[in-house]
């Protein structure tokens, strides 16, 4: 797939999730996969004042690549002062985030929010695209609400003002991540525009992800919460797309394998005390499914220590999968 001056090798996209696809999230995915991963969403703001922390999550590994970064930001000024620095670490393309729907970020006038005013977000995209030689696309949903869905026209501004690619999520910012993603709107915005439409909502395995390409015609796939737990959803979805074949799902000893690899990433990032923290969702996610699963996301959300965690997760018995 070709966004831009950038070449991919297949269509399949990590979606950016905040306190999600982190660097041992994405390393973790990347023998799975996708064409491309993203960063979790960094402030602009954050990066212009030199936050610390803002700045940590650009942090990219040579094994990882190649890797987007997306950046969210209302004020075009600052974005575009940051778009540089946004890519310090090895990033081939930037994302501007217009879609999400956290009230933290919306009542700041970010995400979600800029789908309010176009001719705003129109300003954002071509300021950056004018600061970087990367390509940069723009996240967004089909509208802010059911009254006011104006995807398209936001998809032709997004085009005009420089973007090189689009993701469109299914829903409004209403919706959040409720109800059933609208695919025919991803359609309609793939008909509006001659840049790459990659649809986003709604993908939970190999079949789906086949349906979304037949009923919208779209570039490209962007998987999100189905990849939680499940990095194993890359491989199944290119492996039925060339084939037709859907692979088995992974075995217990398979999912043990990857959850404590990541686990070990975690630790060796971010320290025992936030590597285990933070790994706490991730563990419970890997084994979704397990018999007694929600007594096992108990114990598992009252540890505190590596070994104690690594025991667990080595020694969960086959007859309970």
């Amino acid at each position: 797939m070709q966004i831009g001056n950038l070449s991919l090798n297949n269509n399949l996209f990590l979606a950016p999730m905040a306190g999600v696809t982190d660097r041992a999230f994405r390393i973790t995915a990347k023998p799975f996969g996708p064409a491309l991963m993203y960063t979790e969403m960094v402030s602009g703001k954050g990066l212009h004042y030199h936050n610390k922390r803002t700045g940590d999550l650009l942090a990219v590994s040579p094994e990882e690549k190649p890797v987007a970064t997306q950046i969210f930001g209302h004020e075009p000024e600052i974005m575009a002062a940051i778009a540089e620095q946004a890519l310090a670490n090895g990033a081939v393309m930037l994302d501007i985030n217009m879609g999400c729907p956290a009230p933290k970020i919306v009542n700041n006038g970010d995400g979600s929010a800029l789908m309010k005013n176009p001719p705003l977000a129109g300003e954002i995209i071509r300021a950056v695209s004018r600061a970087v030689s990367v390509p940069v696309t723009v996240k967004f949903r089909m509208g802010w609400d059911s009254q006011h869905i104006n995807a398209v026209e936001f998809a032709k501004i997004a085009e005009f003002s420089g973007a090189a690619a689009i993701t469109i999520h299914g829903r409004t910012r209403e919706a959040f991540y409720s109800g059933k993603a609208d695919w025919e709107i991803i359609r309609q915005v793939k008909e509006a525009v001659s840049i790459p439409v990659i649809g986003n909502g709604d993908i939970v395995d190999a079949l789906s992800a086949k349906r979304m390409l037949e009923t919208t015609g779209c570039d490209g796939l962007m998987i999100g919460r189905a990849a939680q737990g499940n990095p194993w959803i890359f491989r199944e979805i290119l492996h039925y797309l060339a084939s037709g074949e859907l692979l088995p799902p992974p075995t217990l000893e398979e999912r043990v394998g990857v959850a404590l690899s990541h686990l070990d990433l975690l630790v060796a990032l971010k320290g025992e005390h936030r590597g285990i923290q933070e790994g706490r969702k991730h563990m419970s996610w890997y084994f979704r499914g397990l018999q007694g699963g929600a007594r096992l996301r108990d114990r598992i959300n009252k540890i505190s220590s590596y070994c104690e965690m690594r025991g667990l997760i080595e020694n969960l018995p086959e007859s309970d999968w």
